[in-house]
């Protein structure tokens, strides 16, 4: 059966990009129409020769994109506002995705819903695709009747923190691209080019200063054993890998993170923003305050956040207010959160208030790596000003010293 790449826009304007199976164009539009879409321009795709092979990714090499995720919760929310079958509206979306970890996934979850499970306790089965938080969000539509509310809710949240990702990871690339060609250069003149010059050197049995000294030192490293020295770094980056997977390491690294100077600040504001609007969603959603606490704990990543929460919990369970502690946090949470937390309490719409906390962190994250990039430009010059300048007179002054006793 053919594969079409589709647009198409449903009777409230909301557009629709995916591809799925169809017989032909006229199959692909009546099971659109089905769901309240109207198809707008459809391409078939050719397959190629692995498709025609069937050949599949082992599944613990697989996963599911949180991109895949965020146009699952969309769709399905509007495939269950139009009035089709839950089971029946998994269907058409485990047809129509093109990951096949999650077709497994969703017809194994549509299994489950047959055999009598309600949504949530299907998607349980699935941990690792499905998180605590969209689980809890579909448990509270399933209690409320208003599951697709909830689904709209999810693929916000999925969306935010995506981009809030995004943001943050693109504004890291410019560095890393920067920092590995100026690696792969330095390595390879001290292969190719320092070599040369220490000929040189050698045939005048000219005296050289130190700092030369250690440049030829690593050359003749780089130079007689390069395998051994790339061996050594794999298994460096392997070593420390290891070590920051351990509590220690990780606690390390959630320290350095909040002190570094310009990245702290963003890591503040996210973290806040991140814990903002998942609390805002799932207090929203009738979601148990405590239950709430719970999910956002596993949310984020930053054991001092965590430690929050935990602590805000203990405190709430004891009868306290909510905005209390991230009051007294005022370090890790900036004091506009616990203040417009208590603001919330006071008019009974605290989740309305997180939800503003969130979206007003959020921009500020957006600015703060733009103005990261801007920073980070000049530093990079000046860092790769040093090495280049150290190198150069490191090579320069003896050439210097020679023609001069010539």
């Amino acid at each position: 059966m053919p594969t079409f790449t589709f647009e198409a826009k449903s009777m409230a304007g909301e557009e629709l990009k995916a591809t799925r199976e169809a017989k032909d164009k006229y199959d692909l539009s009546q099971s659109l129409r089905r769901e309240g879409y109207v198809l707008i321009k459809a391409e078939e795709g050719k397959q190629n020769a692995l498709a025609n092979m069937n050949i599949k990714l082992p599944s613990f090499l697989s996963r599911v994109s949180v991109a895949e995720k965020m146009l699952f919760a969309r769709n399905l929310a509007v495939i269950i506002a139009s009035g089709l079958a839950l089971a029946r509206g998994l269907e058409i979306l485990a047809e129509q995705t093109g990951s096949e970890k999650f077709k497994e996934v969703l017809n194994d979850v549509v299994a489950s819903i047959r055999k009598g499970e309600n949504f949530a306790d299907a998607l349980a089965r699935h941990p690792k695709v499905f998180s605590d938080l969209f689980r809890a969000m579909v448990a509270s539509g399933e209690k409320t009747g208003k599951l697709d509310e909830s689904l709209k809710i999810v693929a916000f949240q999925l969306k935010r923190d995506y981009d809030l990702r995004r943001k943050i990871r693109g504004a890291m690339m410019y560095p890393a691209i920067i920092i590995f060609a100026m690696v792969t250069i330095g390595i390879l003149m001290m292969i190719f080019v320092v070599p040369q010059l220490v000929t040189t050197f050698a045939e005048f049995k000219t005296e050289l200063p130190t700092s030369t000294k250690i440049v030829i030192g690593f050359s003749n490293i780089l130079s007689n054993h390069l395998l051994l020295f790339l061996a050594s770094l794999v298994a460096a980056i392997f070593g420390a890998i290891a070590i920051l997977r351990t509590r220690q390491g990780k606690n390390f690294m959630d320290f350095a993170v909040l002190h570094i100077p310009v990245i702290g600040k963003i890591a503040i504001k996210a973290n806040s923003a991140r814990t903002c609007r998942t609390l805002g969603s799932l207090l929203g959603s009738g979601v148990d305050v405590l239950e709430s606490f719970s999910i956002t704990e596993g949310v984020l990543t930053n054991h001092y956040y965590k430690e929050v929460i935990v602590e805000a919990k203990i405190l709430v369970e004891k009868g306290s207010s909510i905005s209390k502690v991230f009051i007294e946090h005022r370090k890790l949470y900036p004091i506009l959160v616990g203040e417009m937390m208590a603001v919330g309490e006071e008019t009974g719409k605290l989740s309305e208030m997180l939800f503003r906390l969130a979206a007003f962190y959020e921009s500020e994250v957006s600015q703060a790596t733009k103005d990261l990039s801007t920073i980070i430009e000049p530093v990079l010059m000046i860092i790769i000003g040093i090495f280049v300048g150290f190198f150069a007179l490191s090579m320069i002054t003896p050439l210097y010293d020679l023609a001069g006793s010539i």
